[in-house]
């Protein structure tokens, strides 16, 4: 039995075992990541990594075949209508029944297309990923004006054939962090006298709950200054 174990062709345990071992890794591997301390790529590094992937396969499988280099805004254009074919969003045509209904009571002939949310993140996605590749961003074919133009007729098309109006969320004018509130007490005028009173009333800070991760506005009490009177006959 011993050197059954030992020998070089191996029981049949043994090949069970390293059937187990993904992509030919060898323990070799196995011990690598177990003692590996990198932190696995977020969720959205991983996606962007995938997005550059895929597209570097599209050039590489156009045809005539294209080289990073000579990528345009026009051919961006043309890997995202070549993604349309693995789309999931109902898009109706002009002659469809329920063109421009939200939500149709039965199917439709109608085709599936990327939506346009999906597009656009992965435009942003794709343009990261460029320039962190070496490429520069004065020739990003992910920024070009074509690609832009493209995406709004495809969010605004979307929006009337599905009945769905995108709105853009407005953005916060920005503001200081502090609001502070300063009144001024009344002035009594007593006879035969002048009277100046000054005072200055509570100041608060008025903490945005949104800004702090939830929860409503909290008033926090700053200083108060008593008011002081100064009488003269």
């Amino acid at each position: 039995m011993a050197s059954t174990s030992g020998g070089g062709g191996g029981g049949g345990s043994e090949q069970k075992s390293s059937d187990q071992v993904p992509r030919g890794g060898g323990g070799s591997s196995e011990v690598a990541v177990a003692t590996g301390s990198v932190a696995p790529p977020s969720r959205y590094e991983s996606q962007k990594r995938r997005d550059w992937n895929t597209f570097l396969q599209y050039l590489k499988n156009h045809k005539p075949p294209l080289s990073l280099a000579r990528c345009s805004g026009a051919h961006v254009i043309e890997f995202l209508k070549y993604l349309d074919q693995f789309g999931k969003t109902k898009v109706h045509l002009n002659g469809c029944t329920y063109f421009g209904h939200p939500n149709p009571p039965a199917p439709c002939a109608c085709p599936l297309k990327q939506a346009w949310g999906s597009l656009d993140a992965l435009i942003g996605r794709l343009r990261a990923a460029y320039e962190e590749n070496g490429g520069r961003p004065e020739s990003n074919p992910f920024g070009a004006r074509a690609v832009r133009i493209y995406l709004r007729e495809v969010r605004e098309g979307q929006a009337k054939a599905r009945g769905i109006p995108y709105e853009k969320k407005k953005r916060k004018r920005p503001t200081s962090a502090t609001n502070n509130t300063t009144t001024t007490a009344p002035t009594t005028v007593l006879p035969n006298a002048t009277t100046s009173t000054v005072a200055v009333a509570t100041a608060q800070v008025v903490i945005d709950g949104d800004q702090g991760g939830g929860g409503g506005d909290e008033v926090v009490t700053v200083a108060q200054t008593a008011p002081i009177s100064t009488t003269t006959s």
